[in-house]
C-alpha cells in the first residue's frame, strides 16, 4: 500500500482520476496536489462527469455533491447502473456534514466520503488506498477472466466485453466487428500428434492471434475448444477482414506440421468475419451468429481462408 500505484505495474500508464466539482478552484487545488502522481481530468457537473467517465474510463472519481443539473448522488447512481462504468470507485468530497448524506453516498455505491474543507494528508491517503484496492480487484478479475491454457481472454470475458462494446458502439453509432476462428481439422491433429502437442498448438495459435491485434480495446478470446474470437470495437468490415487475413498469415507462419489436414500440410485456420452498427432492435448475439455463419462458409469453401459478410 505504501508504493505509488504505477510502481505496481511496470510500464503501465499513470492512474487516471476524474475530479467532479462545479468550483474550478477546488479542481485546481486537487490537480496541484496529485499532478506528479496521476493523470487528472475534470468535469463541472454531473452530466459532464458521466460523459467523461464513459470516454476516459478513469481509475477513480472524486465527486462533489452539490452541482448544477444532476447532483453527485444522481451521477453516481447512473454510473453504477451502467455495466461499463460500474466498477469505477467513487469518493464523495462534500461540504455536506449530515450523516444521512454520508449514508446515502455509501448506499449508492460510493467507496468513501470526505468532508470539505479537505485535509490534504487524509485525501492523499484515501486516494492511494482506493487506487490500490482497485488495482488488486482488477488483477484478480483479469486472472478470473483469462483462459488457463492459452493466456488469452476466456469465454466469460468475451461475453462481458461483447455486451459493453455493443452498448458503447450503439451510443456512438460506430461499427463493431467480430472474427470467429477455428483451427482446421484440430481433432485430426490431436489424433495424429497427441493432446500435449494439441495444447502447445493452441497456445501458439493464440499467441499469433494476440500479437496481430494492435489496439488495447481489441480482444482475443478462446471461445471454446479450438475456436477463438476477436472482438474489434469501432472497426468496419473492411478493417476486420484485413486483420483476419493478417492473422491467417501469422498462423501459417508458425509452420506447425499437420500431415492429417486436407487444407495444407501445416496448421491453418478458417475465419468468419461480421460487422454491425448496433441499434435498439438487435442483440449482440446477432453479431456472433453472423460471424459464425461466415465461419461455416469459410469451412464449406475449403478451409484455410477468410469469409466476410
Amino acid at each position: 500500500m505504501d508504493l505509488p500505484l504505477m510502481d505496481k505495474l511496470p510500464g503501465a500508464e499513470r492512474p487516471r482520476i476524474l475530479v467532479v466539482d462545479d468550483q474550478t478552484s477546488n479542481i485546481l487545488l486537487i490537480r496541484e496536489l496529485f499532478k506528479n502522481e496521476y493523470e487528472i481530468f475534470m468535469a463541472q457537473d454531473g452530466e459532464q462527469a458521466i460523459a467523461q467517465c464513459q470516454a476516459l474510463m478513469p481509475d477513480l472519481i472524486l465527486m462533489d455533491l452539490m452541482m448544477p443539473g444532476i447532483d453527485g448522488f444522481e451521477a453516481c447512481r447512473r454510473l453504477k447502473d451502467n455495466p461499463l462504468t460500474r466498477a469505477v470507485p467513487i469518493i464523495f468530497v462534500s461540504a455536506q456534514r449530515e450523516e444521512a448524506d454520508e449514508a446515502r453516498g455509501f448506499e449508492l455505491g460510493g467507496v468513501d466520503y470526505i468532508i470539505k474543507p479537505v485535509n490534504h494528508t487524509i485525501l492523499r491517503a484515501r486516494v492511494r488506498t482506493h487506487l490500490a484496492l482497485k488495482f488488486q480487484a482488477d488483477l484478480l478479475s483479469s486472472i478470473a477472466l483469462q483462459d488457463g491454457l492459452t493466456g488469452v481472454a476466456n469465454r466469460r470475458k468475451f461475453d462481458e466485453a461483447l455486451q459493453s462494446d455493443w452498448l458503447q458502439c450503439a451510443r456512438q453509432q460506430q461499427p463493431v466487428s467480430l472474427l470467429m476462428l477455428d483451427v482446421d481439422h484440430f481433432k485430426r491433429f490431436n489424433d495424429r500428434y497427441g493432446h500435449q502437442a494439441g495444447d502447445d498448438c493452441l497456445r501458439r495459435v493464440a499467441q499469433a492471434i494476440r500479437l496481430s491485434l494492435r489496439r488495447p480495446r481489441d480482444l482475443a478470446a478462446r471461445y471454446g475448444g479450438e475456436e477463438f474470437a476477436c472482438l474489434l470495437p469501432e472497426t468496419d468490415l473492411e478493417g476486420a477482414s484485413s486483420l483476419a487475413d493478417e492473422i491467417l498469415q501469422a498462423i501459417r507462419a508458425l509452420g506447425i506440421p499437420h500431415e492429417a489436414s486436407d487444407a495444407e500440410p501445416t496448421v491453418t485456420a478458417s475465419i468468419g468475419v461480421a460487422s454491425m452498427i448496433p441499434n435498439g432492435s438487435t442483440a449482440p448475439q446477432t453479431l456472433v451468429e453472423r460471424a459464425d455463419h461466415q465461419l461455416y462458409q469459410a469451412k464449406h469453401e475449403g478451409r484455410a481462408r477468410v469469409s466476410a459478410g
